[in-house]
């Protein structure tokens, strides 16, 4: 059963979190798959990942379809599918439990910076619990 840990955002900086978690994992021999939830997302976060921090770099690849990501040690997809064998899932969007149970350590996001975004947060941390996962906050 996979570790999921929510991130408590205060701000809407989810592309940075997103970024610097992936970096953390990655600095650790991880492979990463960060979901999102459009192309327009994709390719935002795909370029963001470029400049976010100075002199930092992290290998990485947007699925687009048209790439081959399986080196890659992260990867940014919008689709429920594991291009890479990524052992990490940072959830940009909620994904399925079923796809979940795929990795070993799972981040999804308590946006409380929003009330319609924080109560989706909380429903979405009770229906892991339901599915029998013990998530925490970080």
């Amino acid at each position: 059963m996979p570790a999921v840990e929510f991130v408590q955002l205060r701000k809407p900086e989810k592309a940075k979190h997103l970024c610097e978690l992936a970096e953390a994992f990655f600095d650790q021999g991880y492979r990463v798959l960060i979901t999102v939830v459009d192309e327009n997302q994709g390719v935002t976060l795909d370029r963001f990942m470029w400049t976010w921090k100075k002199g930092s770099f992290i290998p990485h690849a947007y699925d687009n379809g048209a790439v081959d990501c399986l080196d890659e040690p992260v990867v940014i997809g919008q689709c429920e599918r594991n291009p890479n064998g990524a052992q990490v899932l940072i959830m940009g969007k909620p994904c399925g439990m079923d796809f979940v149970r795929q990795f070993e350590h799972v981040i999804d996001f308590a946006e409380v910076y929003d009330d319609h975004l924080r109560e989706a947060s909380r429903e979405r941390f009770r229906l892991f619990r339901e599915a029998g996962f013990a998530p925490r906050m970080r």
